[in-house]
Formats: C-alpha cells, sequence, structure tokens
C-alpha cells in the first residue's frame, strides 16, 4: 500500500524524506538504547541491543535483498549494493572497496557516536552489536560471509574512521 499523498513531491523532496525517515529511525534507536542504559546501564542496554539487532539486520537485509532482486548467493556485488540501501547509508558517511573475495566497510562519519560525543556520553561500545549485525545482514545476503571487526569501538585500530569491517566471501565446503 503506498502513501497516495507522496505523490505530490519532487524526487528532490522523496530524497530529503528518505533522509528524515533515517534520521527519525537512528533517534528511535538511539532514545530506547539510552532509556535502557540510564535505568539499568551500559551492559544491559548492549545485551538488549544485540538482541534487538540479531533480528532487525536480518529483516532490513531480506527487504533490501528482494527489493534488489538478488540472487540467493549474491556474493561481494550484491552485498555491495545491499550495504548502499541500508538505513545508515543515508546518515552515515561511509566508504566501501572490494577486492577479490574481500569487501572492506568503512563509517567515516557516525551519526550514533557523534551524537553521544556531543551530549558528553561514553561512546557506545558498539563491536560486540557491529559483529551480530553486519556479520548476519552479509549472510542473509550471501550465506558464504564471514565478518570480522578491523576496528570498532572500543578497540579502535583505524583513527582515520569510526569503524571497518572486512566481509570475507568463503568458497562452498567440499
Amino acid at each position: 500500500m503506498t502513501n497516495e499523498f507522496l505523490n505530490r513531491f519532487s524526487r528532490e523532496e522523496l530524497l530529503k524524506l528518505i533522509e528524515i525517515y533515517s534520521k527519525n529511525w537512528l533517534a528511535m534507536d538511539g532514545v530506547w538504547f539510552q532509556s535502557v542504559e540510564k535505568e539499568y546501564g551500559m551492559d544491559s542496554a548492549i545485551r538488549h541491543d544485540e538482541n534487538a539487532w540479531k533480528r532487525f539486520t536480518v529483516i532490513e537485509a531480506k527487504k533490501i535483498k528482494e527489493f534488489l532482486k538478488l540472487p540467493e548467493r549474491a556474493g561481494i556485488e550484491g552485498l555491495e549494493q545491499a550495504l548502499r540501501l541500508r538505513l545508515y547509508a543515508n546518515i552515515n558517511g561511509d566508504q566501501i572497496t572490494t577486492e577479490g573475495n574481500t569487501l572492506i566497510y568503512r563509517t567515516m562519519d557516525c551519526r550514533v557516536q557523534n551524537a553521544r560525543k556531543r551530549k558528553g556520553m561514553e561512546f557506545h561500545p558498539c563491536k560486540s552489536v557491529g559483529l551480530i549485525e553486519y556479520s548476519g545482514f552479509a549472510k542473509v545476503i550471501d550465506d558464504r560471509f564471514e565478518c570480522e571487526a578491523i576496528s570498532c569501538y572500543p578497540e579502535i585500530t583505524d583513527n582515520s574512521c569510526n569503524c571497518a569491517w572486512r566481509f570475507t566471501l568463503n568458497s562452498l565446503p567440499i
């Protein structure tokens, strides 16, 4: 079902609306997280965040995969396309490079960490959540992917970005 009211808007206005929707989604994610963090502490908030991402990342990946009409095992090209359509892609600066069976995804400008810094809050220790999120997303696109954190708070090894992830497309087992 389409919201017919959207037909009134130009392409540029609809693109702006996508950005607004993406920011609203991220704000909701942050609001519930900070509520749990404030009442029960960071460890509990992270545990709930991990549980939420286990489910959400699969939903997001399936919908994007269907939209792009990707094959069951979409490979490196499919993952690159799908990453570019995530909600984050509309509001975070990112960089994707590929070489052979490897894709590197780097978040250059993270709205979550920027907001926490601006508010004087501790950075979000997102590595454990990111492993769940990015691994789960990639495996929906192609079940042969393995994902590892190259650099992610609290284990920063690359100061030129907020986080970096390596996706390796493995061959099928014999």
